[in-house]
């Protein structure tokens, strides 16, 4: 029988209440490998972890004042490894704010609520549908 590995999930908030939040949900409700990082910085910096999704706050000062925010943070991901899906997470409810995440390159945004979790479930299950679609599509155009 064939173990296919864990989905290693980078979770990245400095709210640390809602950051243990979001890890034990995640540990119980699936078979995740879950990393947590209070700060940008230190995401960035376990990029070498090769994560397959990452779950970024937009806001990221409340630890340290001059922290990168989530969209710079969102930017250095990408430039490292544009390939990453990176979720963005934010109480802010504002149509505006999650364009620019999206011009950012992120995969897509959610408001945190009380239905935030469910919501990312959904959207990791649709990265890895893409993912699917996307290496059958490459194993097709191989044998033409």
């Amino acid at each position: 029988m064939k173990v296919e590995p864990k989905i290693k999930l980078f979770l990245v908030d400095d709210d640390a209440v809602y950051l243990k939040l979001l890890a034990i949900e995640f540990l119980h409700h699936a078979d995740f490998d879950v990393e947590t990082y209070p700060t940008g910085e230190l995401c960035v910096e376990h990029l070498p972890n090769n994560p397959d999704i990452i779950i970024l706050d937009y806001y990221l000062d409340g630890i340290v004042k001059n922290a990168m925010n989530g969209i710079e943070t969102l930017d250095k991901i990408k430039a490292r490894n544009p390939d990453i899906p990176v979720v963005m997470l934010s109480s802010q409810d504002k149509i505006d704010v999650a364009i620019n995440c999206m011009h950012h390159r992120a995969f897509d945004y959610v408001v945190k609520s009380e239905t935030a979790f469910v919501r990312l479930q959904k959207i990791i299950t649709t990265i890895f549908r893409y993912k699917k679609m996307e290496k059958e599509l490459n194993w097709y155009m191989e044998r033409m």
